[in-house]
């Protein structure tokens, strides 16, 4: 029963820590699947080591001291004598994305909550652009529409959802 506790405490922790370490790899490394895979090793690392987490310290910022080491062994094992990165930058980059975790956090539940009121059409519209990667003319050709018109109604629909976005996060601060 104690390991179902932990793995699930694990699993808690990682989702809101994975969008600042994914972010962290994704701006140390520039290919995008060389980044996937060392964002999957860092979770794996993570799992494996999670008994030597101290949960009087934060999460993020932990995963963010593996991310580091993870991100110097993909350096190291490309043959690469000098890293693209300073060990440095390197430190001062995780340490401003895990300033940030919270406030992106906040961002991407008032995200999440606006995403669920849109309209149904809004939200297909999202999807088959941005999930399914349908360039604007497909995204019409799907719908039965012009691709002038898909992109302004995706436009008014980003538009509309950065507008909800911000009013969430400021009545929060305001609460």
């Amino acid at each position: 029963m104690e390991e179902n506790l932990k793995r699930e405490e694990f699993a808690r922790a990682w989702l809101k820590a994975e969008p600042s370490v994914s972010a962290y790899i994704f701006a140390s490394i520039t290919g995008f699947h060389d980044a996937e895979d060392v964002v999957q090793q860092v979770a794996q690392t993570l799992a494996r080591r999670f008994d030597e987490y101290d949960p009087e310290r934060p999460f993020v910022g932990w995963a963010l001291w593996i991310a580091k080491s993870r991100v110097i062994d993909y350096y190291r094992k490309q043959g690469r004598n000098r890293m693209v990165f300073s060990d440095r930058l390197l430190k001062r980059l995780a340490e401003t994305i895990a300033e940030q975790a919270e406030g992106r956090s906040r961002r991407r539940e008032a995200l999440e909550a606006c995403l669920e009121d849109l309209p149904n059409k809004s939200r297909r519209l999202l999807d088959l652009r941005y999930v399914e990667g349908l360039s604007s003319a497909d995204v019409a050709h799907t719908v039965d529409s012009t691709s002038g018109s898909v992109r302004v109604l995706l436009m008014r629909i980003r538009t509309a959802l950065a507008d909800c976005v911000e009013r969430r996060i400021s009545s929060e601060t305001a609460s």
